[in-house]
């Protein structure tokens, strides 16, 4: 049976209050694949949470998208081609929609693609497999490395863009970590898998990149450490 991870279900948790939690799903880096619609559903069967997914391909699927989102308690996001979700949403006029559901106290997170399109910018692969930057929409104004663990070319590129200034500092997380932030502002770093960390990455006054560890809050439910995805 499929259920939701201890990150989601934070941010069920962190939504403003209501009898019902209203969670959106919104696909759009993976190409709104049914598969992952379907996931999520099934995630939540049975559960006082009303799930629905924004999709965006080959059209949007609600009738007033702002309408939509605005609706919700938590909007989380799926992984994929960073590049291409923002590029869609500017286009869609998501970014403005999804700030004014930010504004209003909506939850905003997600994994990968779907916690660095918060931030000024990050690494991607979606150029390729050579690791590049990648602009986000900047409601945060840190950059975002994600992945930080999982793949070799994550950690060096991401000193080196902080370090260059292409990047600002920021916060990077291997995976099964996640980020709260409140307002602007980094609260606390959480996991949802033993022994994973996050990290503060800043330019310091010589040029070179110094990185700091976070110590993230272990979530219920958390798994063993194993080999990263």
């Amino acid at each position: 049976m499929l259920r939701p991870g201890p990150l989601l279900e934070l941010a069920v948790e962190l939504s403003r209050p209501g009898p019902v939690p209203r969670l959106c799903f919104v696909g759009t880096a993976g190409g709104d694949q049914a598969g992952w619609n379907a996931a999520v559903h099934a995630a939540f069967y049975g559960r006082d949470v009303v799930v629905a997914c924004l999709n965006l391909f080959p059209m949007p699927n609600v009738a007033d998208v702002a309408a939509h989102l605005r609706a919700q308690d938590v909007v989380w996001v799926g992984g994929g081609s960073s590049a291409n979700l923002v590029a869609l949403w500017r286009l869609h006029g998501l970014d403005v929609m999804l700030r004014r559901c930010w504004d209003d106290g909506v939850v905003l997170g997600g994994v990968s693609a779907g916690s660095l399109c918060w931030h000024r910018g990050g690494t991607t692969d979606s150029f390729g497999p050579e690791l590049r930057a990648v602009e986000g929409l900047g409601f945060l104004p840190w950059s975002n490395g994600v992945h930080y663990d999982a793949e070799a070319q994550r950690r060096p590129l991401y000193h080196r863009l902080v370090a260059e200034g292409a990047l600002p500092a920021g916060y990077a997380t291997d995976n099964g970590v996640g980020l709260l932030y409140r307002g602007d502002v980094m609260v606390e770093a959480v996991s949802e898998i033993a022994g994973r960390g996050a990290y503060f990455v800043e330019r310091g006054p010589g040029g070179a990149a110094i990185e700091r560890r976070i110590e993230p809050r272990l979530l219920a439910g958390a798994l063993v450490a194993g080999p990263s995805e």
